[in-house]
């Protein structure tokens, strides 16, 4: 990259197509190559909603558009920047469609780019029941949390389903339920110190929220590494600000 604030760009991009992608769609992260370039896929059984080819000074985004999804494009052409227009007038139409690399190294074009995968795809992920919500002054949703003891609406099978997906996203560790939430003396997410250090009560209030580990679960940023999508609902998602209305 050419200085640190083109840096710091790119590491927007990457979060925030994390956050989007998985806000959004119910769908398998699997890494790959194309060519000799890593990529990471988002697939819905066998089919790629979107690849993302990673660069070191940008990324492409790979979208495929079939007939029906070419005619809404097309209706809303004029809605985008020159640069998309061009290239989606000057790209070959193939027997399954009509690929598109598309170079995104700014939030401004990741924005376009966003519109053009919501037509590639409705959004499919649908948010969990707020019966028993219980947001936690770090951020997280406790019911959802798998550290959480207190009253939820899971049964016990839907117990070990969820730690099955925390030990293959975060590893083999202890996930024994041991925290009756923000006042137990023994909070696992340990961010009481720091919120007083900075004299705020809720950590969402922290500017460097969305990339503090003591808060946030997996970093959300391309990662070429397989993920289902089970298990970022599951071992991901709670953990997120604003994914469940927290």
């Amino acid at each position: 990259m050419s200085n640190k604030s083109d840096k710091a760009e790119l590491q927007k991009v990457s979060e925030e197509i994390m956050r989007f992608m998985r806000g959004k769609y119910k769908l398998d992260e699997i890494p790959g190559k194309y060519y000799d370039i890593d990529c990471l896929k988002f697939r819905q059984g066998r089919k790629t909603i979107l690849s993302i080819n990673i660069h070191d000074e940008h990324y492409d985004f790979q979208i495929i558009y079939g007939k029906a999804e070419r005619e809404k494009f097309e209706a809303r052409l004029d809605e985008f920047p020159k640069s998309i227009q061009d290239l989606y007038n000057n790209s070959r139409a193939l027997h399954d469609g009509l690929w598109m690399l598309i170079r995104v190294d700014n939030l401004e074009m990741l924005e376009a780019v966003k519109h053009m995968i919501l037509i590639k795809k409705n959004p499919n992920r649908k948010p969990f029941s707020k019966t028993h919500i219980h947001i936690a002054n770090c951020g997280h949703r406790c019911d959802l949390c798998i550290h959480y003891k207190g009253k939820t609406s899971f049964t016990a099978e839907e117990k070990e389903w969820r730690l099955a997906c925390h030990k293959a996203v975060y590893g083999d560790i202890s996930w024994e339920e041991n925290c009756d939430g923000c006042h137990f003396p023994d909070c696992t997410v340990e961010s009481a110190d720091c919120r007083k250090a900075k004299g705020i009560e809720k950590c969402w209030a922290c500017d460097n929220y969305s990339t503090c580990l003591k808060t946030a679960g997996w970093p959300p940023e391309i990662h070429t590494r397989t993920i289902t999508a089970d298990q970022v609902t599951w071992a991901i998602l709670p953990y997120v600000k604003g994914q469940y209305g927290n």
